[in-house]
């Protein structure tokens, strides 16, 4: 591969890395954020019986964002659950070819029909400008809805390193290293 293409694709996986990587980060911020809300929710509730639909509610978003916008990032750090029976045994060269096809043929067909089923569904909650059903719950369920296209976009981006990572390490494996014509010693 010609060594301008390779440095190409390495610089546009390593941003794409980059960016996943930031937004892991700072999601992961939001459990703590969860954690203590949750807390504050059961001791309103249990010290001072009192409440706020709204509070309680926003444990669902803090959720939501952390697993929706979380699972590039797991998928950067190779954290999601796989079955490694072969994969454990297999050469660096046949688990990138694994990677590659796994990743063209499954994981970008399953995002783009993510998107796919999802858009409309996303598209309606717009139009209506929904919001809870709970009286004094949170407004922007369609905010909410949206991270749904947002967790495929960016499994999709992550993919995307990775499909450029897995191609790299194919063919920087599959040409023969040294000059063919000196005899080993």
């Amino acid at each position: 591969m010609n060594s301008t293409l390779q440095a190409i694709f390495n610089a546009l996986s390593h941003r794409l890395e980059q960016f996943i990587d930031w937004i892991g980060r700072s999601v992961s911020w939001l459990v703590l954020v969860m954690v203590l809300v949750t807390f504050l929710v059961v001791l309103l509730r249990y010290i001072f019986d009192t409440g706020w639909v709204a509070l309680q509610e926003s444990i669902s978003y803090f959720h939501s964002l952390v697993f929706l916008l979380g699972a590039a990032y797991t998928l950067k750090h190779n954290a999601h659950v796989r079955v490694d029976i072969f994969y454990d045994r297999l050469s660096d060269n046949a688990k990138a070819w694994v990677d590659l096809l796994g990743h063209l043929f499954i994981l970008m067909p399953v995002m783009f029909f993510i998107l796919w089923v999802s858009w409309p569904y996303v598209a309606d909650s717009w139009r209506v400008n929904e919001s809870s059903r709970e009286a004094g719950g949170l407004p922007g369920v369609f905010l909410l809805k949206s991270l749904i296209l947002l967790m495929a976009g960016l499994l999709m981006l992550q993919g995307l390193a990775l499909i450029l990572q897995s191609f790299l390490k194919i063919t920087s494996t599959s040409r023969p290293s040294g000059n063919t014509d000196e005899v080993a010693r």
